[in-house]
């Protein structure tokens, strides 16, 4: 993520926030309820927000990871192609030999 599309977000939640407050007023509620409430939202908002993160870092699903499981397979691969016949052929036997 840039650090525009983090700004934006922050923006659109401070905005969001203050939607919710006029909402809430319009509907009925006085300003401290719906300062209050609007709190609510936007704290549940935030909690929602910092689970999700914690199941897709738990869970490895992040952009770091998959993109460190992608270099390191093709930097695996690469050596592998650099090993010539014979010598693959010698560490599959030894591989064979000690299983």
């Amino acid at each position: 993520m840039r650090r525009i599309d983090a700004l934006g977000i922050g923006f659109g939640v401070f905005v969001a926030g203050g939607l919710a407050y006029v909402v809430l007023q319009r509907v009925g509620l006085d300003s401290m309820e719906a300062g209050i409430w609007s709190q609510v939202l936007l704290v549940g908002g935030l909690v929602g927000w910092l689970l999700t993160y914690a199941l897709r870092a738990a869970g490895k699903k992040m952009t770091y990871h998959q993109q460190r499981e992608k270099y390191e397979e093709a930097f695996f691969k690469k050596r592998l192609d650099e090993i010539p016949p014979e010598e693959l052929a010698k560490i599959q036997a030894e591989i064979e030999k000690g299983e």
